[in-house]
């Protein structure tokens, strides 16, 4: 019982600290969103993940080309 209280108080407390951070947030997001920023770090962060994704497929077909030898 008392872990689970225990993991039940983290996650309140964790939830309203996310709660409490969400407001200064929303300045800055609107702040980017006006001004047209936002979409500039969406792109690149688009770009960033597709390369970390395409890099991770030609990493695995070359392992598998060496298990395969």
């Amino acid at each position: 019982m008392k872990p689970f209280l225990l993991l039940l108080v983290s996650f309140f407390t964790i939830g309203r600290l996310a709660a409490q951070g969400a407001g200064s947030e929303s300045a800055i997001g609107e702040t980017m969103r006006s001004s047209g920023r936002i979409y500039v770090v969406v792109a690149v962060m688009l770009t960033i993940l597709a390369g970390l994704v395409l890099y991770l497929i030609r990493l695995d077909r070359r392992i598998s080309k060496l298990e395969k030898e």
